[in-house]
């Protein structure tokens, strides 16, 4: 889940007391230290808001001319959002049906498509529409029957390097079907454009890699690797580098394990400092919000793409952070998701802030 019971919190700074943060715990289940000494540079600018006002915005994805549409998780509203703030309703989307963790949550654009990822009645789904003239016209689905559940429905959508559609996927609370690649749980999909399985993927279906507990977020570096994060259960939360046709090891695995069946991460966080969720890439580094750690995470990346030491920028300063995209001229979108049952309201939440990366 997207925030830990109290019980489980005493039980993770109990076993934290012989295990400090990103330094190698256990050959199973243990944290992953940074593989590269990269520097991460000089802290980022401080955020200006946007947009103020909001219900859990949850994905922000750029439009050619450089607004940005944005979902409300739990309003199920499509919101344009331009560089000065201003804000109009794009649609709502009606066969949404928000509740727990499941709601309107990942949108990319390309060209005039829009993708969005959303629960509905029966499952979680992938719908394409064609944007014009400020509204949404030609829905087509492309991708149905994605397990939903009160938790872990994943999320998250972006067009790849490759022109591809890529999802984030969450096992739902059941822990076996991230396995399983029959199931399009805990998995991360990639399809074209129309819901196809993209070619070359590994096993002829939509499946790109498996063994995922709830990703939330997908960035590629400038090299072109793919890297994602993810939600731990009451230990270690992840960011994994990607690769076709991997297992990634959940739910026999949380953090790093000594089993050659699965893929280690290159990073880890106990839970209580992260519970990461969107994810972008900019100036060499990725840019991570936490939810429960209430911090914009940067982690610099070697030219191998392995991870150096993360920086933590804004600890508590702004709450629960979700939303983090990459704008045309440079800046990152940041947004706060303090409305989501699991955080404090401030004056102003939820959010969108800009925040130039130094």
């Amino acid at each position: 889940m997207e925030h830990m019971p109290k019980l489980r919190m005493i039980m993770l700074l109990t076993a934290l007391t012989a295990c400090s943060v990103l330094t190698a715990c256990s050959e199973r289940g243990g944290a992953v230290a940074p593989t590269t000494a990269v520097p991460a540079g000089p802290a980022p600018g401080a955020p200006k808001d946007v947009v103020t006002g909001l219900s859990v915005p949850w994905g922000i994805a750029f439009l050619p001319g450089g607004d940005a549409l944005v979902t409300e998780r739990d309003t199920a509203r499509l919101l344009r959002v331009t560089p000065a703030g201003r804000v109009s309703q794009v649609a709502r989307i009606e066969d949404a049906r928000p509740k727990g963790e499941g709601g309107l949550m990942g949108v990319a654009v390309k060209d005039d498509l829009v993708f969005l990822y959303y629960t509905a009645e029966r499952d979680n789904r992938i719908v394409r529409h064609r944007l014009t003239g400020g509204g949404l016209t030609d829905r087509r689905i492309l991708v149905r029957d994605i397990p939903k559940g009160a938790v872990h429905n994943g999320g998250q959508l972006a067009i790849g390097p490759d022109g591809l559609l890529y999802a984030g996927t969450g096992e739902t609370g059941d822990r076996p079907l991230a396995q399983r690649r029959d199931s399009l749980a805990g998995k991360i999909l990639r399809v074209t454009v129309d819901g196809a399985p993209a070619p070359g993927n590994p096993f002829g279906t939509p499946v790109y890699s498996y063994g995922h507990r709830n990703v939330q977020g997908l960035a590629w570096d400038r090299s072109g690797r793919l890297y994602a994060s993810e939600f731990g259960a009451s230990a270690y939360d992840e960011i994994n580098l990607i690769r076709p046709g991997a297992n990634y090891g959940w739910p026999e695995v949380e953090g790093r394990g000594n089993d050659r069946r699965f893929v280690n991460p290159i990073l880890t966080w106990p839970t209580a400092e992260a519970s990461p969720s969107g994810m972008a890439y900019a100036n060499g580094s990725l840019w991570a919000g936490a939810l429960r750690g209430e911090r914009l995470w940067q982690v610099p990346l070697g030219a191998d793409g392995s991870a150096g030491t993360p920086v933590a920028h804004f600890t508590g300063r702004y709450g629960r952070l979700r939303a983090v995209a990459a704008a045309p001229e440079g800046t990152l979108w940041v947004g706060t998701s303090n409305k989501d049952g699991r955080g404090s309201p401030r004056p102003g939440d939820d959010r969108i802030m800009t925040v130039t990366p130094a």
